[in-house]
Protein backbone atom coordinates (compact mmCIF):
# COMPACT_ATOMS: atom_id res chain seq x y z
CA UNK A 1 0.00 0.00 0.00
CA UNK A 2 2.84 2.52 1.14
CA UNK A 3 4.48 1.44 -2.56
CA UNK A 4 1.48 2.34 -4.38
CA UNK A 5 0.87 5.92 -2.65
CA UNK A 6 4.86 6.83 -3.33
CA UNK A 7 4.32 5.49 -6.60
CA UNK A 8 0.76 7.05 -7.35
CA UNK A 9 2.49 10.51 -5.89
CA UNK A 10 5.90 10.40 -8.25
CA UNK A 11 2.94 9.86 -11.28
CA UNK A 12 1.19 13.20 -10.23
CA UNK A 13 3.93 15.54 -8.97
CA UNK A 14 4.84 16.49 -12.53
CA UNK A 15 1.06 17.03 -13.19
CA UNK A 16 1.01 19.19 -9.77
CA UNK A 17 3.98 21.12 -11.25
CA UNK A 18 2.42 22.03 -14.54
CA UNK A 19 -0.81 23.01 -12.33
CA UNK A 20 0.63 25.84 -10.72
CA UNK A 21 -0.20 29.61 -12.41
CA UNK A 22 2.36 31.95 -13.18
CA UNK A 23 1.03 35.64 -14.16
CA UNK A 24 2.71 38.87 -15.03
CA UNK A 25 1.34 42.52 -14.96
CA UNK A 26 2.43 45.79 -16.02
CA UNK A 27 2.04 47.58 -12.61
CA UNK A 28 3.15 51.22 -14.23
CA UNK A 29 0.37 50.89 -16.35
CA UNK A 30 -2.06 49.93 -13.66
CA UNK A 31 -1.05 53.13 -11.67
CA UNK A 32 -1.13 55.51 -13.94
CA UNK A 33 -4.86 54.27 -15.21
CA UNK A 34 -5.96 55.14 -11.74
CA UNK A 35 -8.30 58.29 -11.27
CA UNK A 36 -6.14 58.67 -8.15
CA UNK A 37 -2.91 59.08 -10.31
CA UNK A 38 -4.37 61.67 -12.07
CA UNK A 39 -5.28 63.55 -8.80
CA UNK A 40 -1.71 63.19 -7.60
CA UNK A 41 -0.24 64.39 -10.16
CA UNK A 42 -2.73 67.42 -10.68
CA UNK A 43 -1.52 68.48 -6.73
CA UNK A 44 1.87 67.79 -7.15
CA UNK A 45 1.79 70.46 -10.44
CA UNK A 46 -0.18 72.96 -8.00
CA UNK A 47 1.79 72.10 -5.22
CA UNK A 48 4.99 73.02 -7.29
CA UNK A 49 3.88 75.99 -8.92
CA UNK A 50 3.17 77.46 -5.75
CA UNK A 51 6.88 77.11 -4.61
CA UNK A 52 7.96 78.56 -7.41
CA UNK A 53 5.31 81.78 -7.40
CA UNK A 54 6.79 81.89 -3.85
CA UNK A 55 10.64 81.54 -4.76
CA UNK A 56 9.75 84.03 -7.47
CA UNK A 57 8.63 86.90 -5.15
CA UNK A 58 11.61 86.19 -2.67
CA UNK A 59 13.99 87.00 -6.35
CA UNK A 60 11.70 89.51 -6.89
CA UNK A 61 12.33 91.35 -3.23
CA UNK A 62 16.14 90.49 -3.48
CA UNK A 63 16.46 92.00 -7.02
CA UNK A 64 14.37 95.36 -5.82
CA UNK A 65 16.43 95.73 -2.69
CA UNK A 66 19.90 94.81 -4.32
CA UNK A 67 18.90 97.26 -7.61
CA UNK A 68 18.18 99.97 -5.08
CA UNK A 69 21.55 98.98 -2.93
CA UNK A 70 23.22 99.60 -6.45
CA UNK A 71 21.94 103.09 -7.66
CA UNK A 72 22.58 104.45 -3.74
CA UNK A 73 25.38 102.78 -2.78
CA UNK A 74 27.85 105.48 -3.24
CA UNK A 75 26.11 108.15 -1.00
CA UNK A 76 25.00 105.86 1.87
CA UNK A 77 27.13 105.91 5.09
CA UNK A 78 29.11 103.25 5.81
CA UNK A 79 26.79 101.62 8.92
CA UNK A 80 23.46 101.86 6.47
CA UNK A 81 25.64 100.40 3.85
CA UNK A 82 27.03 97.55 6.09
CA UNK A 83 23.13 97.01 6.92
CA UNK A 84 21.37 96.48 3.70
CA UNK A 85 24.42 94.44 2.79
CA UNK A 86 23.84 92.35 5.97
CA UNK A 87 19.77 92.66 4.42
CA UNK A 88 20.70 91.33 1.30
CA UNK A 89 22.81 88.64 2.53
CA UNK A 90 19.86 87.07 4.66
CA UNK A 91 17.52 87.00 1.83
CA UNK A 92 19.76 85.50 -0.50
CA UNK A 93 20.26 82.79 2.42
CA UNK A 94 16.22 82.72 2.94
CA UNK A 95 16.24 82.27 -0.42
CA UNK A 96 18.30 79.28 -1.22
CA UNK A 97 17.04 77.88 2.59
CA UNK A 98 13.24 78.18 0.92
CA UNK A 99 14.50 76.14 -2.52
CA UNK A 100 16.04 73.58 -0.52
CA UNK A 101 12.92 72.87 1.91
CA UNK A 102 10.66 72.87 -0.88
CA UNK A 103 12.21 70.39 -3.09
CA UNK A 104 12.51 68.49 0.29
CA UNK A 105 8.60 68.86 0.91
CA UNK A 106 7.56 68.22 -3.15
CA UNK A 107 9.81 65.29 -2.68
CA UNK A 108 8.34 63.81 0.38
CA UNK A 109 4.64 64.26 -0.97
CA UNK A 110 5.30 63.08 -4.38
CA UNK A 111 6.19 59.88 -1.95
CA UNK A 112 3.28 59.90 0.23
CA UNK A 113 1.41 59.95 -2.97
CA UNK A 114 2.40 57.44 -4.78
CA UNK A 115 2.59 55.26 -1.79
CA UNK A 116 -0.89 55.85 -1.03
CA UNK A 117 -1.22 54.26 -5.14
CA UNK A 118 1.13 51.79 -4.97
CA UNK A 119 -0.93 50.15 -1.81
CA UNK A 120 -4.01 50.04 -3.52
CA UNK A 121 -2.20 48.40 -6.53
CA UNK A 122 -0.45 45.99 -4.96
CA UNK A 123 -3.65 45.00 -2.64
CA UNK A 124 -5.54 44.65 -5.86
CA UNK A 125 -2.49 42.36 -7.47
CA UNK A 126 -2.56 40.41 -4.18
CA UNK A 127 -6.60 39.76 -4.38
CA UNK A 128 -6.34 38.53 -8.23
CA UNK A 129 -3.46 36.17 -6.89
CA UNK A 130 -5.44 34.90 -4.51
CA UNK A 131 -8.51 34.41 -6.12
CA UNK A 132 -7.00 32.86 -9.48
CA UNK A 133 -4.42 30.52 -7.45
CA UNK A 134 -1.35 31.94 -8.89
CA UNK A 135 1.86 30.80 -7.30
CA UNK A 136 3.91 34.33 -8.50
CA UNK A 137 2.47 37.50 -10.27
CA UNK A 138 5.55 39.43 -11.91
CA UNK A 139 6.16 42.89 -12.65
CA UNK A 140 7.06 43.21 -16.00
CA UNK A 141 8.00 46.91 -15.78
CA UNK A 142 10.75 45.84 -12.65
CA UNK A 143 13.76 44.85 -14.92
CA UNK A 144 12.89 41.03 -14.83
CA UNK A 145 15.68 38.73 -16.59
CA UNK A 146 13.24 37.06 -18.53
CA UNK A 147 9.36 36.14 -18.37
CA UNK A 148 8.11 33.16 -20.97
CA UNK A 149 4.28 35.01 -21.75
CA UNK A 150 3.71 31.76 -23.50
CA UNK A 151 3.34 29.88 -19.95
CA UNK A 152 2.44 33.57 -17.65
CA UNK A 153 -0.55 35.16 -17.70
CA UNK A 154 -0.66 38.55 -17.90
CA UNK A 155 -3.38 39.46 -14.98
CA UNK A 156 -2.83 43.11 -15.71
CA UNK A 157 -6.48 43.14 -16.89
CA UNK A 158 -7.82 41.39 -13.86
CA UNK A 159 -6.09 43.52 -11.22
CA UNK A 160 -7.42 46.83 -13.25
CA UNK A 161 -10.73 45.06 -13.18
CA UNK A 162 -10.32 44.79 -9.08
CA UNK A 163 -9.57 48.38 -8.88
CA UNK A 164 -12.57 49.58 -11.44
CA UNK A 165 -10.17 50.80 -14.21
CA UNK A 166 -11.68 49.94 -17.41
Amino acid sequence: MKKTLIILAMLLAPLAINAQKFGHINIQQIAQALPDYSQAMTDLQNLQKQYEEDLKRLEDEFNKKYEDYKMNEATLPANIKERRESELQELNTRMQQYYQESQQNLGKANQEKMAAIMDKVLNAIKEVGVEGSYVYIMDSTSGAAFINEAISIDVTDAVKAKLGIK
